[in-house]
């Protein structure tokens, strides 16, 4: 998609999530020699499809899949090693090598056990006491608590510890103790019961993913230093999606990490403008899973047509994701804030038999302003313009030109909108089903 092939590129979604950004990097990543995940943990997933076969990840970065490509988890992801783990073994089982070329940040934080906990446990208490739906959603995957522990030092646990385990086995008594201080009320406040952390398991657990995880685990900031300083080409590869991002986002209904390129040089150890080129990621139209606000949902015959035709259930979870039409507010804020240079749209062939395609063009009261209060967002009445649309299925065009003109005027639309080239539109979720656009 970048026609200077000596160009660092970044991937990112632009809405909530599940854009397709797994399939973008896995295309890209045959023009690169290193693809960097920079935020996120588990509760994130990509579902890369090559020749039929479909490869769910989760922490493994999508180049992988790309023979010679090695992908490192940076600094800025939490890793849980039990889920990475399981991973790798099921991508070798798949036929995919997986060994020296993934590496793990040394600075990478650990979600252990108790975060799972604690992410249980805190959405249970706010039910508890707000009532079903006032809980943020969360995957339950421990991402936020191990987040906060990253904030609160001293009772976060990082990649580079396991390396210097009777350190870690000192410091988990200490851990272990706070733990069970600060969890114990909060079980109570739920009213669920809470066995308290033992440190021998602890340390055991630890040990365990030290000796699996060990030879992966390095300083990932001065290896991609190192590899630019040999003309390598790096492509970033983004986690979850702007709307999701800790800052910009639908706060509090967001992730905990910077979801966007803002987070990628923090979370990646480069310098600021390495990635010269910043594919932002959208899809036709709009889904998000779990609660906050979301103002084209389609809570209709629509909106599950919509889901039916995109299968639009969480990699990770299984979750159902709500559904609605493209945000064209939502796409403009999260373009320019996250300085997209360039766009690919996925999911067009979910569009088609529509009579009618609405794309929101403006919020009435508020004509281009995206609100930072989720209360004011959950409050926007969406302005539509409604568009012509294709009944002919396109899963099996190959070139942009093949494509109905009411598919490549929906695509037009979308440029006009954003003020940036649409690069790539995918008609389906194989490598082949994409439809590449001249620069």
């Amino acid at each position: 998609m970048s026609a200077d092939r000596t160009t660092h590129t970044a991937v990112v979604g632009l809405q909530w999530g599940d854009e397709g950004k797994g399939k973008i990097v896995d295309l890209l990543a045959a023009d690169h020699d290193i693809v960097v995940r920079f935020n996120g943990g588990a509760n994130a997933g990509h579902t890369v499809v090559v020749d039929g076969n479909r490869y769910p990840l989760h922490l493994v970065p999508c180049g992988v899949l790309q023979p010679g490509c090695v992908g490192v988890v940076g600094n800025g992801v939490v890793i849980d090693p039990d889920v990475l783990l399981q991973e790798t073994a099921e991508l070798r089982a798949a036929g995919v090598h997986v060994g020296d070329n993934l590496l793990l940040s040394d600075r990478a934080h650990l979600v252990m056990p108790y975060h799972k906990t604690a992410d249980g446990l805190t959405e249970a208490a706010m039910a508890a006491a707000l009532g079903q739906g006032r809980q943020i959603g969360t995957t339950g995957r421990g991402i936020g608590p191990c987040y906060g522990d990253k904030a609160a030092r001293s009772t976060a646990v990082r990649a580079g510890d396991l390396l210097d385990l009777p350190r870690l086995r000192q410091r988990l008594e200490l851990i272990a103790a706070v733990k069970n201080a600060t969890l114990a009320p909060l079980a109570a406040m739920a009213g669920q019961p809470f066995e308290p952390l033992e440190p021998p398991a602890l340390s055991r657990l630890c040990a365990g993913w030290a000796e699996a995880l060990g030879a992966h685990i390095t300083d990932s900031s001065a290896y991609l230093h190192r590899a630019m300083a040999d003309g390598r080409r790096l492509l970033f590869e983004g986690a979850n999606g702007f709307l999701l991002d800790v800052d910009h986002g639908t706060y509090p209904y967001v992730t905990s990490s910077n979801a966007s390129a803002l987070g990628l040089y923090a979370g990646a150890g480069v310098p600021g403008r390495t990635a010269g080129e910043i594919i932002g990621v959208v899809k036709a139209y709009t889904t998000r899973v779990g609660g906050g606000p979301f103002p084209t949902e389609q809570d209709n015959a629509d909106g599950e047509r919509l889901r039916d035709r995109g299968r639009e259930y969480g990699t990770t979870t299984g979750r159902l994701r709500r559904c609605g039409w493209l945000d064209l507010v939502a796409l403009r804020y999260a373009a320019r804030t996250c300085g997209a240079t360039a766009l690919a749209v996925t999911l067009l062939d979910v569009l088609a038999g529509f009579d009618q395609l609405p794309v929101c063009v403006a919020y009435d009261g508020h004509g281009d302003a995206f609100p930072a209060a989720a209360a004011a967002l959950e409050a926007v009445r969406p302005r539509y313009e409604h568009l012509p649309g294709f009944r002919e299925e396109i899963h099996d065009c190959r070139r942009f030109q093949d494509l109905p003109p009411a598919a490549r005027d929906y695509v037009a639309t979308i440029e006009r909108a954003v003020g940036l080239p649409v690069r790539l539109v995918s008609v389906g979720p194989d490598r082949a089903q994409s439809l590449l656009r001249a620069t």
